[in-house]
């Protein structure tokens, strides 16, 4: 490797420091035009995200096991419930059926009692808090 003499070193410096000074990346000032009524639906949608909690619900798992059953499950329970919401949730290594969305305790042990007399392996699902 060549080493610099003294005086182009002293240059290239010189130039290096004169180039990164003039260097104004950084300094422009965004002007952003929107809309009043978009930040009035943000604040409304952020009062009813708050207002929405999820994990104080009551669910209930009707089945637990192999995907396909876990599919004739769900699809036999919303013909046969057609109010009631239900999902399947992939828990390793099993596919849980889970049904219902219910706000109080004695409300999904009321739903309980009913779906107890067609699925054979139910039970509540707290929330979790």
């Amino acid at each position: 490797m060549r080493i610099l003499a003294p005086s182009k070193r002293a240059f290239l410096t010189l130039t290096m420091f004169t180039l990164a000074y003039n260097i104004h990346a950084q300094d422009q000032n965004l002007i952003l035009n929107q809309d009043p009524k978009f930040e009035q639906l943000l604040n409304d949608k952020r009062k009813i995200n708050t207002s929405i909690n999820t994990n104080d619900t009551y669910k209930i798992q009707i089945f637990s096991g192999k995907s396909e059953e876990a599919k004739k499950t769900l699809s036999d329970f919303k013909r046969e419930y057609s109010t009631i919401d239900g999902t399947i949730i992939f828990n390793t290594p099993n596919y849980k059926v889970m049904v219902g969305n219910f706000k109080t305790r004695i409300e999904a042990e009321r739903n309980l009692a009913e779906i107890k007399k067609r699925y054979k392996s139910v039970f509540l699902i707290k929330p979790s808090k």
